[in-house]
């Protein structure tokens, strides 16, 4: 049994963060990739957040990546038995949007903005991560609302979106432990069912 993840970065690009999540959940017999949504790779710094939410909204956007997301996807699962993806925040909502296609499970990562894509109904087995606030919405109200939805299991860890991120102002040692073991449990759980 083959099996791909694709994990799809934050805001800020595929830095260390990612490239740790990506070294976390490679096997023997499964290959990560990052995808980078900037053409240049380019990686913004934290204290830079706003200028890169500002620069993925107006270069990027949550449909524009679409269709060469699919494309990977599609062309993925002729090469290996089991393709899934993990996206953290922007990248989870990205994640969410692709849940329809023919993937064996999708973990959404403090992906905010899936509150704005509730007409989506994945049909494949779901995980999303979210902290226990935000600023913009409430996340108890979506967390109830997403809780609903057939194949969606969530999660709900004390933080701030961006607690998962030793980086990160708002990381949460205790809550990215849980975030890291569920992640691996859900993995571990959905290895080598059929779609």
């Amino acid at each position: 049994m083959t099996r791909k993840i694709f994990i799809l970065h934050e805001i800020y690009g595929v830095n260390d963060f990612i490239k740790k999540q990506a070294e976390a959940y490679s096997k023997a017999n499964t290959t990560v990739e990052c995808i980078s949504f900037y053409s240049d790779d380019r990686i913004f710094q934290y204290e830079q957040e706003q200028e890169a939410y500002e620069y993925f909204i107006s270069e990027v956007g949550f449909d524009a990546p679409l269709g060469k997301l699919t494309e990977k996807i599609l062309e993925a699962r002729t090469l290996f038995d089991e393709v899934l993806l993990i996206g953290f925040s922007v990248g989870a909502t990205l994640a969410w949007r692709l849940s329809t296609l023919p993937l064996q499970g999708i973990i959404c990562v403090y992906g905010s903005r899936i509150r704005q894509y509730l007409d989506t109904s994945p049909s494949c087995p779901t995980l999303v991560i979210l902290p226990s606030y935000e600023k913009s919405f409430n996340v108890h109200e979506l967390k109830e609302i997403l809780d609903t939805f057939p194949f969606v299991q969530t999660r709900q860890y004390i933080g701030q979106h961006g607690f998962m991120d030793f980086h990160n102002a708002n990381y949460q040692h205790g809550s990215f432990l849980q975030s890291q073991s569920e992640i691996s449990q859900f993995l571990e759980s959905n290895e080598g069912k059929e779609d």
